[in-house]
C-alpha cells in the first residue's frame, strides 16, 4: 500500500510539473507572438513616417523649384527695368518690394505651404512688372497664372475723381500722372480691392493693420458706386464673401473676369506690404537674371 501510495503521489507531481511547463510554453509563445507584432508595427511606423517625410521633402522641393523660378523672372525684370514716368517707376518699386519679400521668404520656407506664399509674392510682383511695362507703352509680356479670386474683386472700368473728407481720390483703368499707383486686384482684410490704378494707395493701412478704418466704407462707395461688375458699398462693408457674390451676380462676365492680365490674387498683398518681411537681407546675386523670358 505504501508503494502504491508513492507511485501515485510521485505521478501526481509529474502531472503538475508536466502542466506548469505546458503553461509556461504556452505563455513564452505568446509573449514572442506579441513581441514580434510589436516589432512589425513599430517597423511599419517608422516605414510611414519616413515614407511621409520624404514625400513632403519632393513636394517642398517641388514648390520651391517652381517659385525660384518664378523670382528669378522677377529679379531679371526688377534688375533691367527703369521706369520713365511715375506710375512706371512706382509700379517697379512695389515689383522690387516683392521680389525682395519673395527672396527672403524662399530661404525661409520649410513647408510647400510656405513655399507657395513665395510664389504668390513673385507672382504679385509680375503683375506689377507688367502693369510697368504697360505705363511705359512696352509689351507686357505673357499672361500670367488666372486665378478667381482676383477676378472677383473687379476691375476700375472708368475714370473716377471723387471727394471724400475733404480729400480728392481717384482712379482709372490706365495709369497717369494722377494714378500712378496701382493694385493688381485682390483682397485685402477680407475685402475686395479692385484691379486698377489709383492717385493713391488707399488700401495700405488695411493692408498693415489688418483691418479697414471707419471711412472705408464711404471711400468705396464714392469711388465705385455703380461701376460695373464691383460690389456696392454695403455688401463691401458685410464682407469679403458678401462683397464677391453681388459682383459676380451683377457682373456681365466681360468687366469683372475679363482681364488679360491673368488673374492673380493679391491676397492680403499675399500677406507682403513691404514691411512684413526683411527684404533687404535677401541677396539676388545667387541667380541668374538674365531678363530673357519676356
Amino acid at each position: 500500500m505504501a508503494n502504491t501510495v508513492c507511485v501515485l503521489g510521485y505521478t501526481s507531481d509529474l502531472v503538475r510539473f508536466k502542466t506548469t511547463e505546458f503553461v509556461g510554453s504556452k505563455a513564452m509563445g505568446t509573449a514572442i507572438t506579441v513581441i514580434v507584432l510589436l516589432l512589425i508595427i513599430g517597423g511599419g511606423i517608422v516605414y510611414f513616417a519616413k515614407s511621409q517625410a520624404a514625400t513632403r521633402q519632393r513636394q517642398l522641393d517641388d514648390v520651391k523649384a517652381d517659385a525660384r523660378r518664378l523670382v528669378e523672372r522677377l529679379g531679371g525684370q526688377v534688375l533691367n527695368l527703369t521706369g520713365t514716368d511715375t506710375a512706371s517707376k512706382q509700379a517697379l518699386a512695389d515689383a522690387a518690394e516683392r521680389y525682395n519679400a519673395a527672396g527672403s521668404q524662399l530661404e525661409q520656407a520649410q513647408t510647400a505651404e510656405q513655399a507657395k506664399l513665395v510664389k504668390e509674392t513673385a507672382l504679385e510682383g509680375l503683375y506689377y512688372v507688367r502693369a510697368a511695362r504697360t505705363a511705359m507703352g512696352m509689351d507686357p509680356g505673357p499672361k500670367l497664372p488666372e486665378e478667381i479670386e482676383r477676378e472677383r474683386a473687379g476691375k476700375v472700368t472708368e475714370h473716377r475723381k471723387v471727394e471724400v473728407e475733404g480729400r480728392d481720390y481717384e482712379a482709372s483703368p490706365n495709369p497717369g500722372e494722377g494714378t500712378p499707383y496701382y493694385y493688381p486686384g485682390g483682397r485685402v482684410a477680407g475685402r475686395p480691392v479692385p484691379q486698377g490704378w489709383y492717385s493713391e494707395p488707399w488700401w495700405k493701412p488695411a493692408l498693415v493693420a489688418g483691418a479697414w478704418g471707419l471711412g472705408s466704407m464711404f471711400l468705396f462707395s464714392a469711388m465705385f458706386s455703380g461701376m460695373s461688375g464691383i460690389a456696392s458699398a454695403q455688401a463691401w462693408e458685410a464682407g469679403y464673401d458678401a462683397g464677391q457674390a453681388e459682383a459676380m451676380g451683377g457682373s456681365d462676365g466681360g468687366d469683372a473676369g475679363g482681364s488679360d492680365d491673368g488673374g492673380f490674387d493679391g491676397g492680403d498683398g499675399g500677406g507682403f506690404d513691404g514691411g512684413g518681411f526683411d527684404g533687404g537681407g535677401f541677396d539676388g546675386g545667387g541667380f541668374d537674371f538674365g531678363g530673357g523670358d519676356w
